[in-house]
């Protein structure tokens, strides 16, 4: 599979206004699960997750995702750890939105995998999409993680409650596609 270059790089308070402006934007979270005051995020707000995130004190392995020129386009991360089974769950998104469907999420995911199966040693890597989130199950599956099923009325979006599926992959799994980019 052909992907572009990218890098994943700690966060910084450079990122602030770029990720505060990308949650003002309802089509980049629509999707996100986030706290139900957002969005729209605050400038304030969003300087403490990404403090928080510097400081690993929210529990999230959070990373930017920047071109191969350097340009942050999103972010990816690891959050609910589970050390006795080592698994974790992966979210990503990209925020700006020139990126979309041009491969890049699949990239960034590739890179976070290999932190999480080598640097974290997990075994899986899961996460969770909502059921009409089209694009984004499609590029999961592209990528190679496999739907290990609906979870039905999972989580409540908008005042509705919706299935989302749950997806994985194995760290054998992602070397043997790793191999062969």
């Amino acid at each position: 599979m052909n992907v572009p270059i990218v890098q994943l790089r700690e966060l910084t308070l450079d990122d602030v206004e770029e990720r505060y402006q990308w949650s003002l934007d309802k089509e980049v979270t629509n999707h996100l699960v986030v706290p139900d005051q957002y969005p729209p995020f605050t400038r304030e707000d969003t300087k403490k997750w990404i403090e928080a995130c510097i400081n690993r004190k929210n529990g999230y392995e959070q990373r930017a995702i920047t071109t191969e020129n350097g340009i942050h386009i999103g972010w990816v991360d690891l959050k609910n750890f589970d050390k006795t089974n080592k698994n974790a769950e992966l979210g990503i998104a990209i925020g700006n939105k020139e990126y979309w469907g041009k491969g890049y999420g699949i990239a960034a995911l590739y890179s976070m995998l290999h932190l999480a199966f080598f640097e974290f040693e997990l075994e899986k890597v899961w996460l969770r999409v909502d059921e009409d989130n089209f694009q984004a199950r499609k590029s999961y599956e592209k990528a190679g993680f496999v739907c290990e099923g609906l979870m039905r009325n999972d989580r409540l979006r908008q005042g509705k409650f919706i299935h989302r599926y749950r997806y994985s992959m194995l760290r054998e799994e992602y070397e043997s596609i790793n191999s062969s980019l």
